[in-house]
């Protein structure tokens, strides 16, 4: 008997539809086709342990199980879920009339628990896109898109719960990823609010807080000249707090990257604090920008910081192929990764703010203190290119 099951794969934001199709038939054996990587192929061990737990038996013929479409390749543990429900389904031990209503993702536990997965939010559309009458997730997965609007998302937390749904028998409201326990009220406020330094809290310093205000009130990059201790990483991190608040376009893009790179807020739903990312001036290219292998390009800090900051300290110290990277994503506000076979685009609109020192000792202008001939600081500032420095509106030097 012929099942088929509707699940989905992230490349990028988005995500794209794949058909698990399972079929039991006279043989022996159990066969996975579709290019899958080891952890979809590991999880048929998986799969059967949580069956055998629930009570399932595994039908001693041959099984085959296709992930269509079979030319792209399939990675993660997602497909757990919908592949234990095509078994049970193809093999008459229960019978599931509302399968074919959902797009159904999610991770198996040795003991039928349904584990999270990313991209909860990119499912969600894809969901509402393709006219599913809903999707179901695991719990923490569908808090992420608990606020997506127009479609059912079920949490689910144990196989049992997926089962409940798709037989139809009992009421599942419950089991909405609204009504599920846990989840909070969006917050009323900015990311001011929360974690980040006050504004109020920086005593003097007028000339660079008055720079600062102008950045946040137009989007402005702007880059911070100063010798150590002068109040730069302070300042930065000021500023995330004098932010406009996101509208719901700008939280749903971020919460998209945030969910695909399973760094989403399964308490909160949608991100609604502008994120403030500062890497490490050492971080390698794939890090800042994005990367991976294969199909598997994963976000970087340019598109993790999508609508709020992205601080680099100690700018000049940074290689310089990390710095030039960023000239496309200041320009375009995107972020285009290329490997052999995939091409991905991610958003990267973010504010960018720089600190550095004025020199290699870092007390130029400080009377007496700096040590550094005019070479050296000509050559320290001569990492940062023309191109670079022309993205960058505002330049507050000797703060």
């Amino acid at each position: 008997m012929l099942i088929t099951i509707f699940g989905a794969k992230c490349i990028g934001i988005d995500a794209v539809p794949v058909r698990v199709e399972v079929d039991i038939n006279a043989g022996i054996g159990i066969h996975m086709v579709g290019l899958a990587d080891a952890a979809v192929k590991e999880s048929l061990l998986r799969i059967m342990t949580a069956l055998q737990v629930l009570g399932f038996r595994i039908p001693g013929k041959k099984i085959v199980i296709n992930l269509a479409p079979a030319d792209m390749h399939k990675k993660g543990s997602g497909f757990d879920l919908p592949i234990a429900l095509g078994i049970i389904a193809a093999s008459g031990q229960k019978e599931l009339p509302r399968l074919g209503r959902f797009l159904i993702m999610g991770e198996l536990g040795l003991d039928a628990s349904v584990r999270t997965i990313p991209g909860a939010i990119s499912i969600a559309e894809l969901a509402k896109k393709e006219g599913f009458q809903g999707c179901i997730l695991p719990a923490e997965a569908a808090r992420e898109a608990v606020e997506f609007p127009g479609i059912d998302i079920y949490g689910v937390h144990h196989v049992q719960d997926v089962l409940r749904i798709l037989e139809g028998n009992d009421p599942v409201s419950d089991l909405l990823a609204r009504n599920l326990p846990g989840i909070d009220n969006p917050p009323a406020t900015p990311a001011a609010a929360n974690d980040y330094m006050d504004f109020s809290e920086i005593i003097g310093q007028e000339s660079a807080k008055r720079g600062l205000e102008i950045a946040a009130a137009g989007g402005h990059n702007l880059i911070m000249i100063g010798s150590p201790g002068s109040g730069k990483s302070s300042l930065a991190k000021a500023l995330a707090g004098i932010l406009p608040p996101m509208d719901r376009e700008e939280a749903l893009l971020t919460s998209k990257i945030y969910s695909v790179a399973g760094l989403g807020d399964t308490r909160e739903g949608l991100i609604r604090r502008r994120p403030f990312r500062a890497p490490h001036y050492n971080a390698s290219l794939a890090a800042i920008v994005g990367g991976g292998n294969g199909d598997n390009i994963l976000p970087g800090e340019v598109s993790l910081a999508e609508s709020g900051i992205l601080f680099l300290d100690e700018f000049t110290q940074m290689p310089r192929s990390v710095t030039e990277a960023l000239r496309a994503p200041l320009e375009d506000r995107k972020v285009t990764i290329s490997r052999l076979r995939s091409k991905v685009v991610y958003p990267a609109s973010f504010m960018l703010v720089a600190a550095c020192n004025p020199c290699p000792c870092g007390y130029y202008g400080e009377g007496n203190r700096c040590t550094c001939s005019v070479g050296q600081r000509l050559a320290y500032f001569g990492r940062l290119s023309g191109p670079l420095m022309d993205r960058i509106d505002i330049q507050l030097s000797k703060i």
